[in-house]
């Protein structure tokens, strides 16, 4: 286990796994609040080292030039992610998310963070006062051990100033697709009916008495003959053909509509309670 003294021996120092394979360099460890125990490594891992995982420091070992871990490489890159910019920090549902990714006995810390001599929560009312300070801890880093100051966690206190904060919802969007729409074109057969007007041949029988006008015309020929004639009728019938023509043009666009959603979520807000023998009165105040 590593000690407090041994800080500066590894600060910027690589962490190898426990099959011997580098995982990358050790930027800051984490004390515990309540002991002031080094309790978290927290290594630069990643392509050009952009990403930081914390790694438990209660079975690291410093060995020569390095440290040694009793984890694997998988095992440390894929811990769960912790923002470490967030005030230098952890809070304690982060630290419990870590606890239970490595296995480890929250319960046994809290034990051991309270056995006599030990500071801390000894003390302070128990589980109960854990669960409200919380098990975060503090971050000694590079030129801010050299000094063994650290940054803190924004529920502490400064000078006789107490701050408050308390968590706001930001909503936004994203964009989900929810659909498809095609044009599809394919062929229908109707029936139509037209009109077509049809012209036919009809033979009438005409008979015109002999008159003197035409009588020679009549009496030309033979007496009594027997004799015939034809007469070629003819109709019109109706012809369908078809023909192409351009009737319209379909296109398909997108409109936007906008419509206001009332979203929800849940905000922590931290409260502020006065003990003792304090005079609270507003009208009191500057």
């Amino acid at each position: 286990m590593i000690t407090r003294e041994q800080i500066p021996m590894v600060i910027d120092h690589p962490l190898y796994d426990r099959d011997g394979d580098k995982v990358g360099e050790i930027k800051h460890v984490y004390l515990d609040d309540a002991t002031g125990r080094p309790e978290w490594l927290c290594v630069k891992t990643g392509f050009f080292g952009m990403k930081e995982t914390f790694v438990p420091i209660r079975d690291a070992n410093v060995v020569e030039d390095h440290v040694e871990v009793g984890y694997d490489k998988a095992r440390i890159k894929n811990a769960p992610n912790v923002d470490v910019e967030a005030g230098g920090h952890l809070s304690a549902e982060e630290e419990r998310e870590l606890y239970r990714y490595y296995e480890l006995s929250w319960e046994e810390a809290w034990q051991q963070a309270n056995e006599p001599g030990e500071s801390g929560w000894a003390h302070t009312g128990g589980l109960r006062e854990q669960e409200r300070l919380g098990r975060g801890g503090e971050t000694l880093a590079g030129d801010a051990m050299a000094g063994e100051t650290a940054m803190t966690g924004r529920g502490t206190t400064s000078g006789d100033a107490m701050t408050r904060s308390e968590e706001h919802l930001r909503a936004g969007t994203e964009t989900h697709t929810t659909g498809r729409a095609r044009l599809r074109k394919y062929v229908v057969t109707d029936e139509e009916q037209v009109t077509v007007p049809v012209t036919r041949e009809e033979v009438r029988i005409e008979r015109e008495p002999i008159t003197e006008a035409n009588l020679d015309q009549a009496m030309s020929g033979p007496e009594i003959t027997e004799s015939e004639h034809e007469v070629t009728l003819h109709e019109e019938r109706p012809v369908v053909t078809t023909e192409t023509v351009p009737v319209e043009q379909v296109r398909m666009t997108k409109d936007e509509v906008t419509e206001n959603q009332t979203v929800s979520g849940q905000v922590r807000k931290e409260r502020i309670d006065v003990e003792g023998d304090v005079d609270d009165d507003p009208r009191r105040m500057r």
